[in-house]
């Protein structure tokens, strides 16, 4: 049984910074793309950053300059470094990541964690 665990959310004047970590729990198998997604109230959630098992980035255009993501394969760890962070950041974060199971090599399954508040005031 595999579970994404999330911690760093929390309450902050714009402008400052937070760093959300997600583990993944479990064992037995191997992940690919780690990523964090955020969704707002009233609106869809939304891709922030995802990083490969190689280290490769991408981020949304919103984020860039600003969010840092990077992942520790040891111990199957991903953070987001929010810096400058601004009021329209203010959303509920999800972890997510690929994982593939050793018993089924070639498929892929997504996991979500619980989510995290962020809230940036203003």
């Amino acid at each position: 049984q595999v579970q994404l665990v999330e911690s760093g959310g929390g309450l902050v004047q714009a402008g400052g910074s937070l760093r959300l970590s997600c583990a993944a729990s479990g064992s037995g198998f191997s992940i690919n793309v780690m990523g964090w997604y955020r969704q707002a109230p009233g609106k869809q959630r939304e891709l922030v950053a995802v990083i490969s098992s190689g280290g490769s980035t991408n981020y949304a255009d919103s984020v860039k300059g600003r969010f840092t993501i990077s992942r520790d394969n040891a111990k199957n760890t991903v953070y987001l470094q929010m810096n400058s962070l601004r009021p329209e950041d203010t959303s509920v974060y999800y972890c997510n990541a690929e994982i593939t199971p050793d018993y089924r090599l070639g498929y892929r399954y997504a996991y979500w964690g619980q989510g995290t508040q962020v809230t940036v005031s203003s």
